[in-house]
C-alpha cells in the first residue's frame, strides 16, 4: 500500500470493427508522433551528435540539447526490483511530477515491464507539444562477467546479445517476453512503440576493473572490430573491441525499425581514461575503458560518452591534491569541479554526459567527500543543495546532460557498511535509514506513520491513533507520568510525559533499551545504580539540540566486526566482556585500512559516528522541518523516533535482532526477540541524582513491559510517497537550464 497524491484518469482510444453485423471494440495503443528528420531510406532521427554536442530536431531544425534527467529504478517499498511492482498509474503520476521538476528525460537501466512503455506513450500522447523522453539501458550479464572474468566467453556474449535484442524489441513494442523464474527480468507483451520517445541508448553497466584486466590479458590477439555501424579504433584494448561489437549490435538491431538514436556504453570513474595519482586503492585506477577507442562509421545519430560521477568515490576525490586545483563559484577548492573539467577536456571531440550523480539523504554514511559531500548523513534539504550544485557544475563545464541518481527511494538496496548487519531477503520490508543507498531519491518513500506522527513535541497526533496501534507502557517511576509506544516500517516511536517540565541545563534524559540477555547492568550514566538485566543500547538527551545513541561495548557490532573478527580496529578485550559498563558511540566504517601491495600507499582505517539524533520537527508543513529530526521536547512532553538498526535490529519485520553469539566467522547471527523493553531515567546535573530508578538495587528491569509487535510481510508494508525538499531545489536548478553551454 501507499499514501500519495490523487490519481488522474486516462482516456483510452477505441477502434470499432463490424464483424458479421456485430460491433467489436478493441483498445488501441495511441500512435507516437514526434517531429523527426529523415535520412536515407526513410530512416528517422530525432537526436544526434554533432561535434561535442547532442542536438534535437525541433521546429524543422537541429538545436543543441541538454539532457536534464533522473534515473528511475524498478522497485517500490515492500518489493524487490525483480518483482516489478510499479503500476501504470504510478508511472503516469511520476512522469507528470518529473516534468514538473523541469526534467526532459528519464533513464532506465534495463527493460522494464510493459506498463512503463505503455504509460510513457499514453502520457506523451497527452503532451504532444512537450513529450518526456527516455534513455534505455541494456543490462550486461554482470554476474557472469565477474564470475568468468572474460567478456569473450561465448556464453557471456550470447547472453548480452540476447539482452540487446530484447531491449530494442521491447522499446519498439515488438516482443513477447516469457517470465523466467528467479530471473528478476521483466516479462509480458510489449505492444506499445515507445521508440519515437527514445533519446539514446546506454549499453552495459559499471565495469569491474579486474574483469577488464583479465579479459584484456586472456584475449591479446583479438582482431580490431569492424562492424556495419561501429568499429574499434587503433589502440583499442580487447575489452574495448568487445564493447564496440556490443554497441554495433545495438545499432544494427535498432536499424531494423527504421530509427537511429545516439549510443553510449556505461562507464564510471573507476575505469575512466584519466590518471588518479592520489588514489590509494590500486583496483580503482588499474585499467581504463576509453570511449574514444570506439567510433561510429555509419550511424548518423552518433555516439557519445556516459559516466557515473559521484563526489565521494573513489577516495581520490577526497585525498588527491591534483584534483583540488580548481575553485567553485563559492571560491572553494573543489575536487568534483576539477574532475569534471579534466574528464570533459579529455573527451574533446565527442559529447559526454554525466548519467549518475547525487548524494543520499540518510542517517548512515558510507564515504566522506570534500566540502561535506558525503555518501549520506544529509537531511533532505542538504541533499537538494548538493545535488543542485553538482548539476550546475556539470552544465557549466559543457556536458551534454546531467542525469540525477535517482527518482525514487528504494528500500531493498544494500550498502557495503551495513550489509553485514541486516537480513538480505527482507531488506525491502523496512526503512533502514542507516543504509544510505536506499535514500538517493528526490521522491521520498517514507515509512507509514510519516504523515501521522510528527515529531514536534505535540502529543495530539497520538490521540488520532487507534488503541490497537499504540501501547501504554506501564511504569511506576518518579519523574514520569506515562509513556506510550508505537512503530512503523522505519522507527520505534515513544511519547514520554514527564511529571514536570525539564531544563537541559539542569537535567539529562536517558532511555535504555533491552532486547536480549546480556548488556550493561551498570554504567557511569547510571550514577552508581545497577539493573537486574542489561541494556544493549542507550539514548542520552543531554543538551538543547543534540542527542545520541550509544551501544553496549560487548554488543557493539562495529568493534566486534572490525576489531575482534577482522583484526583491523584496535580495542581493549575487556570491552567485549558482558556488563563492561561501557557504552560506545554507534559507528559505521567509511574506509578500510589499505596497505601495500593492495594500496599504492598506506591509507588509515576510517569510521564515523552515526548515532547522533537531531532535535527538531519532522512535520513537512512546518517551516523548520528537518527530515532527520528524531526528537523534540516541549513542556513536559518528549516525542522521539528511533531507527530500527540503531536498536540492534537486523529485520524488525520479523522481530530479528543481531545476536551476541560469536559465530567464528565474519557473519552475525540474527535471533528472534519478543520486542523492546524501555528503561527510562533522568539525572540531575547538579546533584547527580538519578530520578526514575527508585527502589531496590538492582533495579528490577525484568518487571518492566516489553513493547511487542506482530511480524509483517510484503503485503503489510505501507508507505508515504512525498517529494523531498531536494525535489524543489532540483526543480529550481533544472528550470534555470534550457540549453548546453556552447564552446
Amino acid at each position: 500500500m501507499k499514501k500519495l497524491l490523487k490519481n488522474g484518469f486516462i482516456r483510452l482510444g477505441l477502434v470499432v470493427v463490424v464483424v458479421g453485423g456485430a460491433v467489436a471494440y478493441w483498445l488501441m495503443p495511441p500512435i507516437a508522433k514526434v517531429e523527426s528528420a529523415e535520412i536515407g531510406n526513410g530512416v528517422k532521427v530525432k537526436f544526434k551528435t554533432n561535434g561535442t554536442q547532442i542536438e534535437q530536431f525541433q521546429n524543422q531544425s537541429w538545436n543543441p540539447y541538454f539532457a536534464k534527467g533522473v534515473n528511475m529504478g524498478a522497485a517500490v517499498p515492500g518489493h524487490f526490483p525483480g518483482e516489478l511492482e510499479i503500476s501504470k498509474d504510478d508511472y503516469m503520476r511520476w512522469f507528470e511530477m518529473i516534468q514538473e521538476m523541469g526534467a526532459n528525460v528519464i533513464r532506465v537501466y534495463t527493460v522494464l515491464k510493459p506498463e512503463f512503455y505503455e504509460a510513457l506513450v499514453r502520457y506523451n500522447a497527452k503532451h504532444r507539444d512537450n513529450p518526456l523522453f527516455f534513455i534505455q539501458g541494456v543490462w550486461s550479464p554482470e554476474e557472469q562477467l565477474i564470475e568468468g572474468q572474460n567478456a569473450f566467453d561465448p556464453k557471456v556474449k550470447q547472453k548480452f546479445e540476447k539482452e540487446i535484442q530484447e531491449a530494442v524489441e521491447a522499446v519498439y513494442g515488438n516482443i513477447d517476453l516469457e517470465a523466467e523464474e528467479h530471473s528478476g527480468k521483466a516479462s509480458g507483451s510489449y505492444v506499445f512503440n515507445a521508440g519515437p520517445y527514445l533519446m539514446s541508448w546506454i549499453v552495459g553497466t559499471e565495469w569491474d576493473p579486474v574483469m577488464v584486466v583479465k579479459t584484456n590479458k586472456n584475449n591479446p590477439d583479438v582482431a580490431d572490430y569492424k562492424g556495419e555501424h561501429f568499429q574499434s579504433q587503433p589502440g583499442a584494448s580487447p575489452f574495448e573491441k568487445w564493447l564496440a561489437e556490443m554497441v554495433d549490435i545495438t545499432a544494427a538491431t535498432e536499424a531494423e525499425h527504421g530509427w537511429q538514436h545516439p549510443i553510449a556504453f556505461s562507464n564510471w570513474v573507476t575505469t575512466d581514461p584519466l590518471e588518479h595519482p592520489g588514489e590509494p586503492l590500486v583496483a580503482e585506477d588499474m585499467v581504463s575503458v576509453d570511449p574514444t577507442h570506439i567510433a561510429a562509421v555509419d550511424w548518423d545519430a552518433g555516439y557519445f560518452a556516459s559516466y557515473h560521477v559521484y563526489p565521494y568515490y573513489p577516495d581520490f576525490f577526497t585525498f588527491d591534491k591534483s584534483f583540488q586545483t580548481m575553485k567553485n563559484d563559492k571560491g572553494e577548492a573543489d575536487s568534483y569541479k576539477t574532475y569534471l573539467h579534466k574528464l570533459k577536456e579529455y573527451h574533446n571531440e565527442m559529447p559526454i554526459m554525466i548519467t549518475e550523480f547525487g548524494v543520499p539523504a540518510s542517517q548512515g554514511i558510507a564515504h566522506t567527500g570534500m566540502l561535506g559531500r558525503d555518501q549520506g548523513g544529509h537531511d533532505d534539504k542538504e541533499q537538494g543543495e548538493m545535488d543542485a550544485d553538482m548539476f550546475r557544475q556539470i552544465h557549466q563545464e559543457g556536458y551534454s546532460g546531467a542525469i540525477l541518481f535517482t527518482w525514487q527511494d528504494e528500500w531493498f538496496k544494500k550498502t557495503w557498511n551495513t550489509m553485514h548487519y541486516d537480513v538480505p531477503d527482507r531488506r525491502a520490508y523496512w526503512y533502514n535509514t542507516l543504509t544510505n543507498e536506499s535514500h538517493f531519491g528526490v521522491l521520498g518513500m517514507y515509512p507509514s506513520k510519516d504523515d501521522t506522527i510528527h515529531i514536534d513535541g505535540d502529543a495530539s497526533d497520538w490521540d488520532k491513533l487507534d488503541n490497537g496501534d499504540k501501547t501504554k507502557l506501564e511504569l511506576q517511576s518518579e519523574g514520569f507520568n506515562e509513556i506510550w509506544a508505537t512503530h512503523d516500517e522505519g522507527y520505534l516511536y515513544l511519547l514520554v510525559n514527564f511529571s514536570e517540565s525539564l531544563e537541559f541545563s539542569n537535567h539529562s534524559i536517558y532511555l535504555g533499551f533491552d532486547t536480549l540477555k546480556g548488556g550493561n547492568r551498570h554504567a557511569p550514566q547510571l550514577q552508581g545504580k545497577t539493573l537486574d538485566e542489561g541494556l544493549e543500547t542507550l539514548i542520552e538527551l543531554g543538551d538543547e539540540d543534540e542527542g545520541r545513541m550509544m551501544i553496549a561495548s560487548n554488543y557493539d557490532f562495529h568493534t566486534r566486526y572490525y576489531g575482534h573478527l577482522s583484526k583491523i580496529l584496535a580495542f581493549d578485550p575487556k570491552e567485549l566482556q558482558d556488563d563492561s559498563g561501557l557504552f560506545k558511540p554507534w559507528k559505521l566504517v567509511v574506509n578500510y585500512l589499505l596497505e601495500h601491495p593492495d594500496a599504492r600507499f598506506d591509507h588509515p582505517f576510517g569510521d564515523i559516528d552515526v548515532g547522533d539524533l537531531r532535535r527538531g520537527t519532522s512535520n513537512p508543513q512546518d517551516p523548520n522541518y528537518n527530515s532527520k529530526a528524531m526528537w523534540q521536547v516541549k513542556g513536559n512532553t518528549l516525542e522521539i523516533r528511533i531507527p530500527w538498526m540503531l536498536l540492534g535490529f537486523s529485520d524488525p519485520s520479523s522481530l530479528s535482532a543481531i545476536s551476541y553469539t560469536d559465530t567464528g566467522t565474519k557473519e552475525f547471527e540474527s535471533v528472534k526477540v519478543e520486542g523492546v523493553r524501555l528503561v527510562p531515567w533522568i539525572v540531575s546535573k547538579d546533584s547527580q541524582k538519578v530520578i526514575g530508578l527508585e527502589g531496590s538495587d538492582p533495579y528490577p528491569v525484568s518487571k518492566l513491559p516489553f513493547y511487542a509487535w506482530d511480524r509483517w510481510e510484503d503485503v503489510d508494508v505501507d508507505y508515504v510517497e512525498r517529494p523531498k525538499q531536494s525535489y524543489y531545489t532540483m526543480q529550481k536548478a533544472m528550470r534555470e537550464v534550457n540549453q548546453p553551454v556552447t564552446e
